[in-house]
């Protein structure tokens, strides 16, 4: 029990460090006061340049991966219900990202950390989902539409592939609140106003 709730807080905490604005104070910006103000790869891309944002994709992505790693690799096997284990600490990564508590909880919106996760947890489901979201971004150029359907291919992927229940209720619960933290992309993007990156 104690090893579980150790690696559960740990993945939050991992999944919490706010890379983009790091990225930003070393450039001497504030990305929450430009762009859309969101703390992710997308914001960081849009204010600091692509380069910079794809170090920070790369890194929001390591923050849900590892953890989920490490979980899967030294705590899933030491502990009863392991897979539900994973799926826990996958989600308190994913969490950490949309509340870090140093940024009195406005985090971003989590696509980079739940393809981390993703990655580490059904590797096969996020090749795919990544897949939508370059064919979608190739397209409209929109990375909320690249990433709206990406965070929906996870879920018939989870069945698709034969993942547990423990995974296919994590996809649920990570669409659902992708899907909240970019309702106002879609209400921009019904509006025919996104901005595209």
């Amino acid at each position: 029990m104690l090893l579980t709730v150790v690696a559960i807080a740990l993945a939050f905490l991992a999944g919490s460090i706010p890379f983009g604005v790091i990225a930003g104070k070393v450039k001497g910006v504030d990305v929450r006061a430009h762009g859309s103000g969101n703390i992710g790869a997308t914001n960081a891309a849009r204010v600091l340049g692509k380069r910079v944002g794809v170090v920070v994709l790369l890194c929001d992505a390591a923050k849900g991966a590892v953890p989920v790693w490490l979980a899967r690799a030294y705590v899933a096997p030491r502990v009863p219900h392991g897979e539900w284990v994973v799926a826990a600490v996958a989600a308190a990564a994913f969490a950490g990202h949309l509340a870090p508590p140093w940024l009195r909880f406005r985090g971003g919106k989590g696509v980079a950390t739940a393809l981390g996760v993703f990655v580490a947890a059904a590797p096969w489901a996020a090749l795919v989902a990544a897949s939508v979201f370059v064919a979608c971004y190739a397209v409209w150029r929109l990375s909320s539409v690249g990433s709206l359907a990406a965070a929906t291919a996870f879920i018939p992927m989870m069945w698709i592939l034969g993942y547990g229940p423990p995974l296919r209720a994590l996809a649920v619960a990570i669409w659902v609140l992708i899907v909240w933290k970019h309702r106002g992309n879609i209400e921009r993007l019904l509006a025919h106003k996104e901005n595209k990156v």
